[in-house]
């Protein structure tokens, strides 16, 4: 599986190498990667419940342990089996296009990370793909980046799932140090210690806000139909069938652990209840079939997460099964709406019909998957949507109600979407348009057809991908049957007031520019304006902050640390810091000590109130030499050599930068001088005191004599600091050394510029 999972990524790589022959031939072969990992899992499907683990860091609770169920078996389907139709339709989609490559190299980067997030046992592994999926999602959907559009959906898409999943790694460590590991299996077998734990209610609502925001939960539902100026195939793939349905698998995945508490399934269902009422409703007012999608997309989400947040059985059933009735027919609408976007140039539903007339087997696509969308038998939709009243029954009639509004709500945009463009007569601007090739109609053909062929025969899947999920979810064996009819019940009036609902308010509701403009001003309250002006606020006062501490002079920044410094340490040591009289430290003055300690002070007068830059320069090298002399009086000649060396190129960089400077400086005391002598005389006395402190406390040698014992036999080196630094805190130094020498080119280039006279600064 390791092998499995790392090959996209490979794939990325070398579809990122700049290609300009056969470009096209290339994209299109891309689709074998995703067609053959469906393969490797479909043949390993028989072997789940399966563990794979893969150490990574060792000293760290962070492994690459791969965990394969039908949890995993169901999302990997979505994956690499949706995904294989959406590389071959892209293949076509982006013929001729300069950037084709890259785009099938973001999406396999992409489809990598997904497949690192539902394979991943342990929880920080599972944050890494997840972020990662955040970050190609922003390269695919600001793909366009020539747009100012495309690149603001793609930074509030970022924004969004990438500060949610931040948070959701503090609800993550919480998790890990309450379980004592961070394995989801293991986690999962802790499942009473977890939930009776004090820490349980900020651990998931933490977990929580990542998934939601992932999967477009009311209020941060807005980022979803922004991120539709992606290309086609990137609107099909992430927000149909895969990266939205990352917070749906991580709830379902965490449910054995979490869930089945007041707190989880109240919050599930509130949220989920809230955000699919609200987007379908919001589907009916768009034009664009894009955002009408995007909304009916949202909706189908917080279905899900509502079947999720009522917990039972039944529930636990109708969104397994669900989760692939709704990546069949959406992916199958997108694909759809992206090829009536790429032969008419047009996606309003409102200027656009008859299409069946020159785009047949597109238009059979998308009424099929109008079906299954709106739960018409024989459809694979009509089974899900039975199941969804089925589990909303149990639990009284207001939840049930709010299903059937729904479903009808997005009935309408299906058909809207689905069925419309191609329904009445021909436009006459659209007389020329034609099928385009088999590659792009093909795959949503596919698609569809197969959620009319699993309505008709739901045994295919029943024993293979629904009651194997069902049994991850809910940790309990899948004893009913799947069945296209159920006779007349009261489940059966439900779906019939449904499908009649839907088709008479299909017909009654007309899209209009008038629809469209009351929406959008209705959005002017709504949570992404609340939202962007809480974002906004944040932004003007880091412009504040920033531009109060960090305004470009260096004094400036020296006095803020200064001040910080004196501030914190003088509180502490005002409660804390008791000095105590030591005779160690009363100790007598040689004769040499007080010559250096003399030439020091002398130095200090010098650089204080010499009227003369290279003298300042000077006595500041005569006073780190005397630094140097007093080291060696207390036996530290590597810290004496290492400042020597130092204090050297201090005076040399600094007579090279004072070389055109003035020789000469105004002595003249003002208040910013009696304000610097302040705080440099404070600081001075802090660090006196806090010396003095340390020096008065026992000495605790464990460390130093941990070092002196193993330097030379672990690391094979006699000089101790040298070791420390070199062995024993390599990662410090190494990151000190990157930083000094980003420095040092950020030094080099600014010495090598050469502005024109109008464009420098005086």
């Amino acid at each position: 599986m390791l092998i499995a999972l790392l090959f996209p990524f490979l794939a990325a790589a070398l579809l990122a190498l700049p290609v300009r022959e056969k470009r096209d031939l290339i994209v299109r072969l891309s689709a074998l990667v995703p067609l053959g990992l469906l393969s490797f899992f479909i043949y390993n499907s028989q072997q789940t419940p399966t563990m794979q683990r893969n150490a990574w860091l060792r000293d760290m609770p962070v492994s690459l342990d791969l965990y394969f169920d039908g949890l995993s078996f169901l999302f990997i389907l979505l994956i690499t089996g949706i995904g294989t139709a959406i590389f071959v339709y892209a293949g076509a989609y982006m013929k001729g296009h300069a950037y084709s490559q890259r785009l099938m190299a973001f999406l396999m980067l992409f489809m990598g990370a997904m497949l690192g997030v539902v394979l991943s046992d342990n929880l920080i592994a599972l944050f890494v793909f997840w972020e990662l999926t955040s970050i190609s999602s922003f390269f695919l959907i600001g793909f366009n980046n020539e747009n100012e559009a495309s690149r603001k959906s793609a930074l509030t898409a970022l924004a969004v799932t990438g500060s949610g999943g931040l948070v959701m790694l503090i609800g993550f460590i919480g998790l890990g140090e309450v379980a004592g590991t961070y394995s989801i299996q293991e986690i999962i077998a802790q499942r009473d210690a977890v939930v009776n734990h004090t820490a349980y209610g900020w651990i998931t609502g933490l977990i929580l806000f990542g998934a939601i925001t992932k999967s477009a939960q009311f209020p941060f539902h807005f980022w979803l139909p922004g991120a539709m100026k992606a290309p086609t195939p990137v609107s099909a793939y992430l927000h149909s069938a895969t990266m939205v349905k990352a917070g749906i698998y991580l709830i379902a995945r965490l449910t054995p652990a979490l869930g089945d508490t007041p707190f989880w399934n109240q919050t599930l269902l509130v949220l989920g209840g809230v955000t699919m009422l609200y987007a379908a409703f919001q589907s009916l007012f768009h034009k664009d079939m894009k955002s009408i999608l995007a909304y009916s997309t949202v909706s189908a989400l917080g279905i899900l997460v509502f079947l999720l947040g009522i917990g039972t059985s039944a529930s636990i059933l109708a969104a397994s099964v669900f989760i692939l009735v709704h990546g069949l027919y959406k992916a199958t609408l997108f694909l759809v709406t992206g090829i009536v976007d790429h032969e008419t140039g047009s996606r309003d539903v409102s200027q656009l019909s008859g299409l069946r007339k020159v785009m047949l087997p597109v238009a059979i696509a998308g009424l099929l998957a109008a079906i299954s969308n709106a739960g018409i038998p024989p459809s694979f939709g009509f089974i899900g949507k039975d199941l969804i009243y089925e589990a909303t029954e149990l639990k009284g009639h207001l939840l049930t109600a709010l299903a059937v509004l729904t479903n009808i709500f997005l009935l309408v945009a299906g058909f809207l979407a689905g069925w419309k463009p191609f329904a009445g007569p021909l436009q006459p601007e659209h007389q020329k348009v034609h099928l385009p090739e088999m590659a792009m109609w093909l795959p949503p053909l596919l698609l569809a057809s197969l959620g009319i062929l699993f309505g008709l025969f739901p045994q295919l899947i029943e024993k293979t991908i629904v009651a194997p999920v069902f049994q991850s979810i809910s940790g309990t064996a899948f004893t009913g049957h799947l069945a296209l009819w159920h006779g007349f019940n009261f489940v059966l009036l439900l779906s019939s007031i449904t499908i009649v609902g839907g088709l008479v308010l299909y017909f009654i509701i007309k899209p209009s520019t008038a629809l469209n403009s009351f929406i959008v001003k209705s959005e002017k309250f709504g949570p992404k304006v609340i939202l962007t002006g809480i974002a906004n606020g944040f932004d003007l006062f880091a412009r504040l902050y920033t531009k109060f501490f960090q305004n470009g002079y260096l004094r400036y920044y020296i006095i803020f640390i200064m001040l910080t410094l004196i501030g914190l340490l003088g509180f502490e040591m005002w409660h804390y810091t008791t000095l105590e009289t030591n005779n160690r430290l009363a100790t007598e003055v040689t004769f040499y000590e007080g010559v250096t300690i003399f030439i020091l002070l002398v130095s200090v007068v010098i650089i204080v109130f010499s009227q003369s830059r290279l003298a300042s320069v000077a006595a500041l090298g005569v006073m780190g030499l005397a630094i140097c002399i007093v080291f060696v009086f207390y036996s530290a000649p590597d810290l004496a050599m290492t400042q020597f060396t130092i204090d050297t190129l201090t005076v040399i960089l600094f007579v090279l930068v004072l070389y055109k400077l003035p020789k000469f400086i105004p002595l003249r005391f003002t208040p910013h001088h009696i304000r610097d002598a302040v705080i440099a005389l404070g600081f001075g006395a802090l660090i006196s005191i806090l010396t003095l402190e340390v020096l008065t406390k026992n000495v605790n040698r464990e460390i130093s004599e941990f070092y002196a014992a193993n330097s030379y036999v672990l690391a094979k080196g006699k000089n101790v600091v040298n070791v420390i630094l070199v062995d024993f805190r390599g990662a410090d130094t190494i990151v000190e050394i990157a930083v000094l020498s980003i420095a040092a080119i950020g030094v080099f280039s600014l010495l090598k510029l050469r502005l024109p006279k109008k464009e420098r600064i005086e």
